[in-house]
């Protein structure tokens, strides 16, 4: 694949792959006007190509934007995975970690975030989507399983359960605060200390927590 731009600063595509053209166009657009700000012939515009052309990999905006978000699902999953460690150095602290890794990507890949969760995609717009999507949270799932088989049995809380609350609570942080959105409100902490002392409260109210 060859780009270039122009003197206005817009990519031209000259050759190679159409779809890593078309995926990379609708990154940019993402971040500049939103998952919903750009019609299927703007993206083709910005991958300097005509308006039919997107329709040799994709059958409208939607698959398009569905193609973007189970990549980003794909390098979600990684993140988390990774943030994990399969539970090193223990448990707790690799559950922490794991939240910091959601901040993290929401952070630094604010389009690929956006096409995942703001784009109005259903979970089952590709078969491909529904893989990643599952496959991120089952990382989750997984922590938290480790996590809640440090209770007693006849105590042990749900795992499902604790992995819902703890993507809720990373989710809710992330949109709000760990962005850098223009219109946020100001924190006296970082996204990450407010995300640590929720989880925190939270465990030990299950009785997970360090103090237990």
């Amino acid at each position: 694949m060859s780009w270039s731009k122009d003197a206005r600063g817009r990519r031209s595509y000259h050759h190679g792959n159409l779809r890593e053209a078309l995926i990379a166009a609708a990154l940019d657009l993402i971040a500049e006007k939103g998952p919903a700000g750009f019609t299927f012939a703007e993206a083709a515009r910005a991958a300097g190509v005509s308006a039919a052309a997107p329709y040799r990999h994709f059958r409208d905006r939607d698959a398009l934007l569905a193609d973007v978000a189970c990549r980003g699902f794909e390098r979600f999953a990684e993140a988390l995975d990774h943030a994990w460690d399969e539970g090193r150095p223990e448990p707790l602290a690799a559950f922490d970690a794991v939240g910091r890794a959601y901040l993290a990507f929401a952070r630094s890949e604010p389009a690929y975030y956006a096409a995942m969760f703001e784009a109005q995609l259903p979970p089952d717009a590709s078969p491909e989507l529904t893989r990643a999507s599952d496959a991120a949270f089952a990382v989750l799932r997984r922590a938290a399983e480790v996590v809640c088989a440090l209770a007693p049995a006849d105590r042990r809380p749900p795992a499902l359960m604790v992995s819902l609350h703890m993507w809720t609570m990373a989710h809710g942080i992330a949109s709000l605060f760990a962005r850098g959105d223009a219109a946020r409100r100001k924190l006296p902490m970082t996204p990450e200390d407010l995300l640590e002392a929720a989880v925190l409260i939270y465990l030990q109210g299950l009785g997970l927590g360090p103090a237990a």
